[in-house]
C-alpha cells in the first residue's frame, strides 16, 4: 500500500479546488469540478461566489455571467449553494420524501406539524407565486396561524421558514437575486425536468 506524503496531498488539495497550473476555461466547468459554490451575497470585498470563480477564472470572469446563468437557470442555488442542474437530480428523493423516511426524529415530527397547521399560509405563499412570481420573501404573505418559534434566532421570521422548508420539499425555488434579496418561485418553473 502507499502512503502518499503531506506534499502529494496538498497538491492534490491544489488540483481538486481549481488551483493548480491546469486552470478551467469557464465559470461552468468551476461549478461542475468543484460541484458547488456557496453563493453568500455578503460581500466585504465580493460576494463569496464571485471569489471564487475570479480566483480560478481570472479576469475572463465577470460578476455579470454568475447573475445571468442563475436568471436562466443554467445553474442553480440550493440551500445557498449553486449547483449544476443535472446535479438537482441528487436532491428529487429526499425532496419527495420530506420530512424524512420513518421512522420520524422529534425535530423532523415538529416541521411536518409546524407546516400542517400553516399549511393556509403555504398555499396562500404558492398561490401568490404562481400569479406574481418570482417575489422576495417580504414580498410573500405572513398568514400563518401558528409563529416559528426557536431560540431567539429566528423567532416569527414565519415566511422565510416556511419557505426555507418549501425548497426542501420541492415546492419553491431561487430565481435570482433583486440586489441582496432571493427571489422565490415555484420550483416547477426553475427546475428542469427530471433526467431519466
Amino acid at each position: 500500500m502507499h502512503t502518499l506524503s503531506r506534499t502529494d496531498v496538498r497538491r492534490l488539495a491544489v488540483r481538486a479546488q481549481l488551483l493548480d497550473a491546469h486552470r478551467p476555461t469557464g465559470m461552468f466547468e468551476v461549478v461542475r469540478r468543484l460541484a458547488l459554490v456557496q453563493n453568500d451575497p455578503t460581500a466585504a470585498v465580493a460576494p463569496s461566489a464571485d471569489l471564487v470563480l475570479w480566483s480560478r477564472l481570472g479576469s475572463s470572469y465577470s460578476p455579470g455571467q454568475l447573475r445571468d446563468a442563475l436568471d436562466e437557470q443554467t445553474l442553480l442555488e440550493l440551500h445557498g449553494f449553486i449547483r449544476p442542474p443535472e446535479d438537482l437530480a441528487l436532491y428529487r428523493a429526499e425532496m419527495a420524501d420530506w420530512p424524512g423516511r420513518p421512522p420520524l426524529r422529534g425535530w423532523q415530527e415538529d416541521l411536518r406539524d409546524w407546516v400542517a397547521v400553516n399549511n393556509g399560509c403555504r398555499l396562500d405563499i404558492l398561490a401568490r407565486l404562481r400569479a406574481d412570481g418570482p417575489l422576495t420573501a417580504r414580498e410573500l404573505p405572513d398568514t400563518c396561524v401558528v409563529p416559528w418559534r426557536s431560540s431567539g434566532w429566528t423567532d416569527n421570521r414565519n415566511v422565510t421558514k416556511l419557505i426555507d422548508l418549501l425548497v426542501q420539499r420541492g415546492e419553491v425555488a431561487a430565481a435570482g437575486r433583486r440586489g441582496a434579496d432571493r427571489l422565490w418561485d415555484l420550483a416547477e418553473r426553475i427546475y428542469p425536468d427530471e433526467v431519466d
